[in-house]
């Protein structure tokens, strides 16, 4: 499990819903959502390892429109409380 900040221009390019496309297709579970306070991207992600591990390297690119400064990612432990992947 891996929560993430992404910080840049990453709000109204489709970020979240590319993010989700991407996790559904390779079955992480977890969120995404626009952060209005500080204008960043926050997810949490889990899954195997490997997956989660994509998702990430994801979100240090972005979709196309995106401008990505950097990502905070925070470890967590694996806790198994989500069923699907959602926008929130």
């Amino acid at each position: 499990r891996v929560r993430v900040k992404v910080f840049g221009d990453v709000q109204g390019v489709g970020f979240r819903h590319y993010a989700y496309y991407r996790a559904t297709k390779i079955g992480v579970n977890g969120w995404v959502r626009n952060n209005v306070q500080d204008k960043t991207v926050e997810a949490v992600f889990e899954g195997e390892d490997g997956k989660v591990d994509d998702m990430v390297e994801f979100c240090r690119r972005g979709p196309s429109g995106a401008y990505v400064e950097h990502v905070d990612i925070f470890v967590e432990p694996f806790k198994d409380e989500f069923k699907n992947f959602s926008i929130l």
